[in-house]
């Protein structure tokens, strides 16, 4: 497999600078979506940290990690506007060379109570990112010496790399309706929320080398999300799409999750305390299914995810795409006169 390692460090570096990493549990990851989502949520403060490992058929070509927080401000009883706040910080490494993206956000979010049933948010980022490799480490096809790469064997390539930082801007909004069906034992839920992103708005200089003139293109994201309690049974659909577009790459992930309540809250506690185990299938179209399980406990949730590859790829992947896991802490707005101002209720 060695005398392809040269193939793939090539294929390696030109995706892993062609487009921004994605996550396949695509609502927890929240400010990577979307700087609207900050504190565009009904609690106070929320911290989530994710580990993607992707290809791991190709030595984990990919590793990511990411934590995000943030939380809500100002916000009040009677008033009709709030701020969200929030910080994203990533790491991404690729490949052999080990090159990698250090990223960091500032998010500020402004939201709006539209009516007693919606809210409305719009939100910019301002952050940095850093790039960096080690081309020393690559071998090259003239290293192979009739049965393997041989790094001992002068390779003649002169390449030069900068480790640089650079600026990054973005923008988004969001809009969410919610609802409750008030029943005797809880109250049914009926929420939807689309949203939609702009991120790298000034499309900084990704300075490789002396003279590099490429710009990161800017990446668009729509997306919709909805929560449906069935009522008089304890369980819930959770569908939800997202489409991304960054230069000439796109993605479309479509799926759903099938939420079983353990516990239903009382009218005192609020709906956001119960707890519950979702069971998910998702579907990167052309690319990947993606199995999800997650278990609510509250204010903690953890989650995992499994890319399977379909594409024309899995000769190469073996069907591995990803394995993902992500843990979430909440603080909750659970009291009685909050949880009825969230879905209208007063």
């Amino acid at each position: 497999m060695k005398k392809y390692l040269y193939i793939i460090t090539i294929f390696v570096s030109s995706v892993g600078f062609s487009q921004d990493v994605h996550f396949s549990q695509i609502q927890e990851s929240p400010l990577w979506l979307n700087p609207a989502n900050a504190g565009f949520m009904n609690g106070y403060f929320r911290a989530i940290a994710n580990y993607r490992n992707q290809w791991a058929s190709m030595g984990n070509a990919y590793q990511t990690m990411a934590i995000s927080v943030d939380a809500s401000t100002l916000k009040t009883k009677k008033g009709k506007a709030y701020l969200g706040l929030g910080l994203f910080v990533f790491n991404d490494r690729a490949g052999v060379a080990k090159m990698g993206t250090t990223q960091g956000q500032l998010h500020l979010n402004a939201i709006i109570k539209t009516s007693k049933k919606s809210k409305l948010g719009g939100a910019v980022y301002i952050g940095f990112n850093q790039n960096s490799a080690n081309y020393a480490s690559l071998t090259y096809a003239n290293q192979y010496n009739g049965k393997e790469i041989d790094n001992t064997i002068a390779n003649g390539e002169v390449v030069t790399y900068n480790s640089f930082v650079s600026s990054d801007v973005g923008a988004g909004l969001n809009y969410e309706f919610s609802s409750a069906n008030i029943d005797m034992l809880r109250d049914d839920i009926f929420s939807l929320k689309i949203g939609g992103a702009v991120h790298h708005l000034n499309q900084p200089v990704q300075k490789f080398a002396s003279g590099s003139t490429y710009k990161l293109p800017m990446r668009y994201v729509g997306n919709a999300q909805a929560r449906i309690d069935i009522k008089g049974t304890k369980i819930a659909i959770l569908p939800s799409v997202v489409y991304l577009r960054q230069a000439t790459a796109s993605e479309i992930i479509v799926g759903t999750h099938i939420r079983y309540r353990f516990k239903n809250p009382t009218k005192v506690t609020g709906m956001k305390s119960e707890t519950g185990l979702n069971i998910g299938v998702y579907y990167r179209v052309g690319d990947a299914i993606v199995p999800q399980v997650n278990l609510d406990m509250g204010k903690y949730a953890v989650g995992v995810a499994y890319d399977l590859n379909i594409s024309k790829y899995k000769q190469v992947s073996q069907m591995q795409g990803g394995f993902e896991i992500y843990l979430k802490f909440m603080t909750l707005d659970d009291a009685l006169f909050k949880r009825k101002r969230e879905h209208g209720l007063n």
